[in-house]
């Protein structure tokens, strides 16, 4: 498979991204080992229900932290960026410290929020106020998940791809042990605290790494707090907004889901929805990791941004292709091993949210494009846009199909935000998929869509082997594909024993 991309010659920036795939990728692999253990000892000593509830739970937990925030976990990441690329040290350390600083009132702040209204908040998720205690538990959560969220942007702006993937791992490692242990010890009562466990561990591990010590800088004595904080909310206003809009769909989803199928179906739509976007969602931690700093950098060279966009396309296709397809094709077994065999019911819907995930990988990277730009009204009427029409086909969905139908929403959503983000990209930068991205997206729809009309015909085991075989093929031709973009010294020192043994035949 050719390209028309540039190469590392051209001022290509594939070896970067693949290094930075590589880290994070490898670094999430791990993390997805330690969730699936934490995943699967949950769902067997909680149950559907059981799950159900604790996805509603975390549901409600990053829906207000999305909103306690502000923003400011996203808008730092591009301030720091910016400042790193200005190379003005002071105007670093100010930012740095502000936006750690602001992420603790406003974490804080809604905490205590959550606590006062977690009566209506469980009244209007549950139809009952029962469950308000577990509702103001949540408020720790909140809690950690902004502070967490400050810590992440200092590091993620400051590129430290080494300590944001350790990060992940030993947070994801520690928070996994927390929650297991408290609903081990205490079973489905204990599932708000569970819930808190996750966000605990990782607040912890992100302190730890992101010391200014650690990373290096010293605020400023003269720190104008007030004009600092009130540029990252500002900015940050519309990173807020999308959260809410993103994490309110979701929650609404999820409240659709409870009120016509029951707290069961629930749990299979988490079970669909975490496994769907568990490799997925590899690729796209990797892409805003590295990528996104490096956008905003670089954002006032239109010619730059759109090439990166366009070697960042193709590098997320080329990894994410062959295990969507394969997630297709294993869906049932694959539900037995990381839940339980109760959790085959999901099938059909994670099907369908692979579709989804297909598409995010597409749209994904020329999103970056508005966000590094900072057209705030611009990425809140997408997001706007999109969060209406996922609700309102979930809801049409749920009621004339069941719960395969929320996943269905779930794709169509994400063909219209398709049609809708590439012509305002264009508007921006001149942006234009190159002829390598296009013929490269329709290939793997193409297999996507004929993995899924395969293993309709198939038992699950049969399906299971034909997803597995599916990947290896695939995989082997994306390794050849990619290595065929780099000159050998950029390539990572892990990977230079598959470029010798791939590299050449591409």
């Amino acid at each position: 498979m050719k390209s028309d991309l540039p190469n590392n010659s051209e001022g290509s920036s594939h070896g970067q991204i693949l290094r930075s795939s590589v880290l994070i990728g490898g670094s999430q692999a791990l993390v997805l080992l330690v969730g699936v253990a934490r995943t699967k000892i949950l769902a067997v000593l909680l149950g559907p229900a059981g799950f159900g509830l604790m996805s509603v739970y975390m549901a409600i937990g990053d829906l207000a932290a999305g909103i306690a925030s502000l923003g400011v976990d996203r808008s730092g990441v591009r301030e720091i960026a910016v400042a790193v690329g200005s190379g003005e040290e002071e105007r670093i350390a100010s930012t740095s410290k502000v936006v750690k600083q602001l992420s603790l009132v406003l974490g804080v702040a809604g905490a205590l929020l959550l606590v006062v209204v977690s009566p209506f908040v469980a009244q209007a998720t549950f139809g009952e106020d029962s469950f308000a205690i577990g509702v103001a538990i949540i408020a720790l959560m909140v809690l950690c998940k902004v502070i967490t969220g400050g810590q992440m942007a200092l590091v993620q702006g400051l590129r430290r791809i080494r300590d944001l993937a350790i990060i992940g791992i030993v947070g994801a490692l520690v928070g996994g042990l927390l929650s297991v242990t408290v609903v081990f010890y205490y079973g489905e009562d204990s599932v708000a605290f569970a819930v808190v466990g996750i966000a605990v561990g990782a607040l912890i591990v992100s302190l730890w790494f992101s010391r200014p010590a650690r990373i290096g800088l010293s605020a400023p004595a003269n720190n104008d707090f007030r004009r600092h904080a009130g540029n990252l909310i500002k900015l940050g206003f519309a990173f807020m907004a999308s959260a809410i809009l993103m994490l309110g769909a979701s929650y609404v989803v999820r409240i659709l889901v409870i009120r016509f199928e029951g707290l069961q179906a629930a749990g299979f739509y988490q079970a669909a929805w975490a496994l769907g976007g568990l490799y997925v969602g590899t690729i796209l931690q990797a892409m805003g990791a590295d990528f996104y700093p490096r956008l905003s950098a670089s954002i006032s060279d239109s010619k730059k941004v759109n090439r990166l966009v366009n070697e960042q396309t193709h590098v997320s296709l080329l990894l994410a292709g062959p295990g969507i397809a394969a997630t297709i094709g294993g869906s049932s077994v694959l539900l037995a091993l990381f839940y339980s065999a109760e959790f085959v019911e999901a099938t059909s819907v994670l099907h369908w949210v692979c579709f989804g995930m297909a598409l995010r990988v597409i749209t994904w990277p020329i999103g970056y494009i508005i966000v590094a730009h900072g057209r705030q009204v611009i990425f809140f009427l997408t997001e706007l846009v999109w969060a209406v029409v996922n609700v309102l086909l979930s809801w049409l969905s749920v009621i004339q199909f069941g719960l395969v139908g929320v996943g269905v929403a779930f794709f169509l959503s994400y063909v219209l935000h398709s049609f809708m983000i590439y012509p305002i990209v264009r508007n921006l930068t001149g942006f234009r998929w190159t002829r390598a991205n296009i013929q490269l997206g329709i290939l793997y729809l193409a297999l996507t869509s004929l993995t899924l009309i395969v293993v309709q015909v198939l038992s699950p085991w049969q399906a299971f082997a034909f997803g597995a075989a599916i990947f290896v093929v695939t995989g082997l031709l994306s390794v050849k594909s990619l290595f065929a973009l780099f000159e050998p010294e950029s390539i990572p020192k892990p990977l230079r024993v598959f470029h010798r043994l791939f590299g050449s035949a591409a």
